[in-house]
């Protein structure tokens, strides 16, 4: 497992340390016991991809990495054809050396309304919770972030991660192919990040919790989550799917998620953005060409889901540990 060699090197003198007690070994049956079968082929693309240098880096505005002139189009197009193999790309957009990843989700969007409320992110040991393939990782560690690490089971996800990495391997930015369920109580990130994430946790509270075994004493929980409009008693749970999801369970108003944050012991909870996902957000592309936004809703009244609940609503909430 030497592609974590580095990440369990960096964390061992660090607060951090006590998570070497469980990981080698989740990660080791990881990699022995529970690959995806295309997780070989997407190896084999990561192992394909251009050797470049580069000093043009922008993770402060976006996630640029590399400029044009520095790989021929040939080369660009064959890097194009790689990265495809890794579809559907959902979280981004980034640029590599000149080729544009027009994600599923316009993610610098969501970065836009979050980073005005951080707490700044200078010299923080972060975790986000559920990253995908880690678009966000790589904006948290162009706000200043000292160590920045992602969980996400998602394998997919993770080649997408590595893709990434290639082209700009800070030593830095991590992303691990596991679950919160599988971390122990480190109580040490001094920001916790779970962004789309708990209306997809059975037990919203546990989930909580979960986050908040994670942060220090005084560090920053921010959740960013599907809600829908009501009073402190108003959770939607959909009888089959939400926006044609299955995995959907609990939706809860503002009111109800901040009484849930209080129950598990956050304190300074604040609501700091609500936002109407709209199809410009949210939409296909060529490297996401399947279903998106436009097919989950009601297509003569977007104010609806296709099932008829209220059209998706992100808010956005800090808290204190």
């Amino acid at each position: 497992m030497q592609m974590f060699n580095d990440f369990y090197a960096l964390i061992a003198k660090t607060k951090l340390a006590p998570w070497l007690n469980v990981l080698p070994a989740q990660l080791s049956h990881w990699y022995k016991e529970a690959l995806h079968g295309d997780f070989k082929q997407w190896q084999k693309v990561l192992e394909h991809l251009p050797k470049t240098e580069t000093e043009q880096v922008n993770l402060q505005s976006a996630v640029q990495i590399g400029a044009a002139e520095e790989l021929s189009d040939g080369a660009r197009q064959r890097l194009e054809v790689l990265l495809k193999q890794l579809m559907p790309w959902r979280k981004g957009p980034f640029d590599i050396h000149g080729l544009h990843i027009d994600t599923e989700w316009r993610s610098d969007w969501k970065w836009d309304r979050v980073l005005p409320h951080l707490a700044p992110l200078q010299h923080r040991t972060v975790l986000d919770v559920g990253c995908g393939s880690g678009y966000h990782l790589w904006r948290m560690r162009g706000a200043g972030a000292e160590l920045v690490v992602g969980i996400d089971p998602s394998q997919l996800f993770f080649c997408q991660f590595q893709a990434i990495k290639h082209f700009h391997p800070d030593p830095a930015v991590h992303l691990l192919p596991i679950g919160i369920d599988d971390m122990p109580e480190l109580k040490s990130f001094d920001t916790v990040f779970s962004m789309g994430v708990l209306y997809h946790r059975r037990s919203p509270l546990d989930f909580l919790q979960q986050l908040k075994n994670q942060l220090r004493t005084g560090g920053q929980l921010v959740l960013e989550t599907l809600v829908v409009p009501g009073d402190v008693q108003t959770v939607l749970v959909p009888t089959d799917r939400y926006a044609k999801m299955r995995n959907v369970w609990f939706i809860p108003s503002t009111a109800a998620l901040e009484l849930w944050l209080a129950r598990v012991g956050f304190r300074d909870i604040r609501v700091v953005d609500l936002n109407q996902t709209s199809i410009e957000e949210q939409r296909a592309t060529d490297w996401m060409q399947n279903e998106s936004l436009v097919d989950f809703l009601d297509p003569t009244d977007h104010s609806k889901t296709i099932e008829g609940y209220p059209a998706p609503l992100r808010a956005v909430i800090v808290a204190t540990a």
